[in-house]
């Protein structure tokens, strides 16, 4: 059987200099974006659980990392999430997730989905609320036009 190997997005807490990515690059195969702030790995494991913690067990400690993430969502639809927190912060999540009677893994992760869902929800009602202030000074077919026009000139969008 061979092992798959798994794209990972690694998120620098800093850009990294010209000496720092090509050393980086000397150990391991990474591409990195524009301004060297997001490195891609492919890394070789069984599981994309596994392919993050070898890639942090590799770059500890030689790279500014805030976060490592798998790049590709999994077959549930999610990225999953490879942050090593400080003792200090650490020890005083494990105490909330101790408090909340919840393992720190599964603490971490409701609070993310919460923050997601408050999230989306609170951009939902912004903009309903814009809509609504440009409705009450125009048409909805007039809104609808511009919103087309704008779409169809935004970066990205299909030729016409």
């Amino acid at each position: 059987m061979t092992m798959p190997h798994h794209a990972l997005d690694i998120a620098l807490t800093r850009p990294l200099t010209p000496a720092e990515l090509h050393q980086a690059t000397r150990t391991m195969p990474l591409a990195a974006d524009h301004d060297t702030i997001h490195l891609l790995a492919l890394v070789h494991a069984k599981t994309p659980d596994k392919a993050l913690n070898r890639l942090r067990r590799q770059i500890d400690g030689r790279l500014p990392v805030d976060v490592i993430t798998t790049h590709y969502p999994d077959s549930g639809g999610r990225i999953l999430l490879n942050v090593a927190f400080p003792p200090a912060t650490h020890t005083a999540l494990k105490a909330v997730a101790d408090e909340a009677g919840q393992p720190l893994p599964v603490f971490l992760q409701l609070a993310v989905h919460r923050a997601l869902a408050r999230h989306g929800s609170e951009e939902a009602n912004r903009l309903d609320q814009e809509v609504q202030h440009l409705l009450a000074h125009t048409t909805a077919s007039h809104l609808l036009a511009a919103v087309g026009r704008a779409l169809a000139h935004a970066p990205g969008a299909a030729p016409c």
